[in-house]
């Protein structure tokens, strides 16, 4: 393995661990032994489940290709999973509001192992169900997990301040430390042991496994909405019009979309931008070092969200405007025309530039992770927060999906260009809700009288 990647690790471990070591008081919260406990419970369950689905991340596009398809069909897989999040994901999160989220986690741990055991075949149509199964597994994840967390969290009287404990120590962990050691795990199964690249997603059910069973015996049911009534329909007006009632919530919805629509095309992308004539590159070492960026981010925001200033609709601004800046590369280095590497040869100049570009922006993902959810737990009422925060999806899924059907339309500086620019009206966005939460007071009207207001309506317009 080269040096290169070994002193960009080594560094950013240093920085991880200066960061850690040097917290004082003023960057930690106290808490009760009771939040501990809980804390750390949804910790494991939350670190298994992220360990699941982070074992297959380098490997889904490496996997397709080493069965013989080109870009254009791992283009159309991977827009199935977006495509099946859309579709589904706002049923299943609407549905996790209704018959419980504790239900919907253990759906996600089945569903998610399901899609596993289907990259055992090689045919594009067992493929194709297994990123259907997938899609809506990650609406699950992003959903159901945080809703019942928050819930509970509120249930059992905790400081709502505490909440933001818990998001940057899942961030740190789930999408850092644990991320980290399932790219090396990932890395060890399939270059050292040499298992092939389906073993990934093998070691993968099996820890899901786990985790569902820890769900099943430890964790209590909690639901958004507490009514009788279990329409659909009715869920879904009422969290549309809590959208449109509250310009918050709206512009939550857009940043969230801008920024996890440009982060999901550069998991997609960084590959093949790295290795453009195929140069040999270490998958699970560069995500592993990725998740190292996430782990720096997520650190730092631990200290940002434990003090009352800079708030999170400011400091963000500046995050998404540097993200911006570091997706900017590959075009940059395109225009320049900086020489690429050989067929099979080693990372070039331009690859190891776009690689610190890419983990600074690995690291603003870390930050914004947490405060996104801080962010969501203050916007988003309690009673539709899992069918709302996946109608936050529903444009995120048609922006990857439009992009990688057009993956061959466009070279990938371009398409790195265009996520810069979309993180740039993110940073446009943050700067319009800093401005908003700023002048206006908390809204007065709750689900319930949306919900109240919405049936009164209905018959005015029969």
């Amino acid at each position: 393995m080269e040096v290169f990647y070994m002193i960009v690790f080594g560094s950013l471990a240093a920085f991880v661990a200066a960061l850690e070591l040097s917290k004082s008081s003023k960057d930690r919260i106290n808490t009760s032994s009771a939040f501990n406990a809980f804390k750390n419970n949804y910790l494991l369950v939350y670190s298994l489940m992220m360990a699941g689905d982070w074992l297959q991340g380098p490997y889904v596009y490496y996997l397709y290709s080493t069965y013989g398809f080109g870009k254009g069909e791992i283009g159309q897989l991977f827009i199935a999973g977006f495509g099946s999040s859309m579709l589904f994901g706002t049923i299943v999160g609407s549905l996790a509001d209704k018959q419980g989220r504790k239900r919907a986690c253990v759906t996600y741990c089945i569903t998610y192992i399901l899609s596993c055991i289907t990259k055992h075949s090689p045919q594009y149509k067992v493929l194709m169900l297994g990123r259907i199964l997938g899609g809506v597994s990650t609406s699950l994840l992003f959903s159901a997990f945080e809703s019942w967390l928050v819930a509970e969290h509120n249930k059992r009287g905790f400081d709502q301040q505490w909440l933001s404990v818990t998001f940057s120590k899942a961030i740190f962990l789930g999408n850092g430390l644990i991320a980290i050691v399932s790219g090396l795990s990932g890395n060890l199964l399939v270059d050292t042991l040499v298992l092939g690249p389906v073993a990934p997603f093998d070691a993968a059910a099996c820890i899901l496994a786990i985790g569902m069973a820890i769900i099943m015996s430890s964790w209590t049911e909690n639901y958004g909405d507490p009514s009788e009534n279990k329409d659909l329909l009715a869920q879904f007006k009422g969290a549309a019009i809590a959208i449109a009632a509250d310009e918050k919530i709206a512009l939550l919805g857009a940043i969230q979309s801008l920024f996890e629509g440009s982060m999901y095309t550069f998991v997609f992308l960084w590959t093949p931008a790295l290795s453009p004539n195929d140069e040999e590159i270490p998958h699970g070492f560069i995500f592993a070092t990725f998740m190292l960026s996430s782990m720096l981010g997520s650190s730092f925001a631990s200290r940002l969200l434990a003090r009352s200033s800079p708030r999170v609709e400011s400091y963000l601004q500046i995050v998404f405007l540097i993200s911006a800046a570091s997706l900017l590369l590959p075009f940059i280095t395109n225009f320049l025309g900086l020489p690429s590497g050989e067929k099979a040869g080693s990372i070039s100049v331009s690859g190891s530039l776009q690689l610190i570009g890419f983990c600074t922006f690995e690291a603003c993902v870390g930050i914004f992770w947490p405060s996104i959810m801080k962010m969501r737990s203050q916007y988003i009422p309690e009673e539709a927060r899992s069918t709302i925060m996946n109608f936050f999806r529903i444009p995120l899924n048609i922006f990857v999906c439009v992009i990688l059907y057009n993956v061959k339309a466009f070279p990938i500086a371009i398409m790195f260009g265009m996520c810069s620019i979309f993180l740039f009206v993110a940073s446009l966005l943050q700067r319009r809700l800093m401005v908003i939460s700023e002048s206006q007071k908390p809204r007065s009207e709750d689900w319930t009288a949306l919900k109240e207001k919405n049936t009164e309506e209905e018959p005015l317009n029969i």
